[in-house]
């Protein structure tokens, strides 16, 4: 898949995700690699970045395989951000698939 591709959508993928469920980083990375090929390195940038723009809270839990592991919470502000993410990815993605109809 095209990088630039990838960049564009990606902060909706992981805002998407953690409105599903809470999830700590490894469990994230993997999710959102379903859906599109990704690296650690990719997310926890965007993680601290989403986290210090208050869409996520964080909070530790144990885990039975290690040190306790840090959990990010989708917040109220998170939530609208992602609704105002959505609608304007359907926005964009119907005005583009038009455009590529329209050349056949």
């Amino acid at each position: 898949m095209n990088t630039q591709f990838k960049k564009g959508v990606l902060e909706l993928v992981v805002l998407m995700s953690l409105s599903k469920k809470d999830m700590y980083g490894y469990e994230l990375v993997s999710e959102v690699s379903k859906i599109i090929d990704v690296n650690e390195g990719t997310i926890y940038p965007l993680l601290k970045r989403l986290t210090n723009e208050r869409y996520f809270d964080t909070y530790l839990k144990e885990s039975s395989e290690g040190p306790p592991r840090k959990y990010y919470h989708l917040t109220a502000l998170g939530r609208e951000y992602k609704d105002d993410l959505k609608k304007e990815w359907l926005k964009f993605h119907r005005k583009v698939d038009e455009f590529i109809k329209s050349d056949v």
